[in-house]
């Protein structure tokens, strides 16, 4: 009888634990569910309240240019339809020689490149934190099923140690990601001159999607050689330089973020279905589906921060074909490229 009383309860645990993991839909595969109702709000939801909303990179450039009233001037000069196309990040269809017509355009664009990078950046940075806030859930549903399992006998505390560590990793994860989408925000408040004013922002949850082809070296170089043919010659050598240098940013970080999403993610997703399916079958554990979970979320960050990548590389083409000077070009698979800096002088 006794024997009896003192195994219920550990079916019972074991039962739960496993309970905790399958109770959702498609198998084990929304793990990243796992006591959700924990899981702190994201920032967006945090900060929507904050006033300032920019859910697209037109609107990031048009409050960046209202910080600046000497722009009024060259927009005035450039007419509305160019307006537009800066603000909707358009460049390329504006006649270079605008450059010897206008004064201060080269101003009006800065202000509109520092203000996209930075929107880019804080974009970014807040879906990465959301890719490691769900590796963290994996990682907590992990550590409490090994606890669960010690607690009952199934497991030794060595065992349990392994995915202690693995939350322990994933949680300094989530700090690092949440400084940097905090950092992020606050240089795209202060590069739109409105620190103090506000202290939040109202971002989309996702970057744009990647452009489906790149432009064509033939086409670069013709632009490249009409905006040139439009500046004094010294600074016409130096921005053939800077062209060339973006061009390669550009192509780079274009192939770089399309074989992250075509190739990395998908290949991910495959491992990730056919663990699910193993596990079912009861040919992968429980561990290496929260493992496989994790390195999901991790692989989706990795390509995040390269379709971020791509677009700071893109804006810097565009200044650069129009005759722009950036202080550095992106470093592909660093943080992001040049911080973001006040626009302006």
């Amino acid at each position: 009888m006794s024997a009896q009383m003192a195994s219920a309860p550990t079916e019972k645990n074991w039962r739960e634990a496993n309970d905790a993991v399958g109770q959702y839909k498609r198998g084990h595969a929304d793990i990243l569910k796992w006591e959700k109702e924990n899981v702190p709000a994201a920032p967006d939801q945090e900060q929507a309240a904050a006033g300032l909303s920019l859910m697209t990179a037109e609107d990031v450039v048009r409050q960046a240019w209202r910080a600046h009233l000497e722009l009024v001037k060259p927009m005035n000069r450039i007419g509305t339809a160019n307006v537009d196309l800066i603000a909707k990040g358009q460049w390329a269809e504006l006649d270079p020689i605008l450059q010897r017509k206008v004064e201060d355009l080269d101003e009006l664009l800065e202000v509109a490149a520092h203000g996209r990078k930075a929107w880019f950046q804080a974009v970014a940075a807040r879906q990465v934190l959301k890719q490691h806030r769900d590796a963290l859930n994996a990682a907590e549903a992990g550590n409490e099923l090994g606890r669960r399992m010690v607690s009952v006998g199934n497991w030794s505390k060595l065992q349990q140690a392994q995915v202690r560590l693995a939350q322990s990793s994933a949680q300094m994860n989530v700090r690092r990601a949440q400084y940097a989408a905090t950092q992020a925000e606050a240089d795209l408040i202060k590069t739109l001159r409105l620190t103090g004013v506000h202290t939040g922002v109202a971002l989309p949850e996702r970057l744009p999607d990647l452009p489906a082809q790149s432009l064509s070296p033939q086409v670069l170089d013709e632009r490249a050689t009409a905006i040139a043919a439009q500046l004094p010659r010294a600074e016409g050598m130096r921005n053939g330089a800077n062209a060339r240098l973006a061009r390669q940013a550009y192509l780079s970080s274009h192939a770089l973020a399309v074989s992250a999403r075509e190739e990395v993610l998908k290949v991910r997703e495959f491992i990730t279905e056919e663990t699910v399916l193993h596990y079912n079958g009861m040919l992968k554990s429980v561990w290496d589906l929260l493992g496989e979970v994790s390195s999901q979320s991790q692989a989706v960050a990795s390509a995040i921060e390269a379709q971020r990548d791509f677009w700071i590389a893109e804006t810097d083409l565009q200044w650069v074909l129009q005759g722009g000077a950036p202080d550095s070009f992106v470093s592909l698979g660093g943080a992001g490229g040049e911080p973001a800096a006040g626009a302006g002088h």
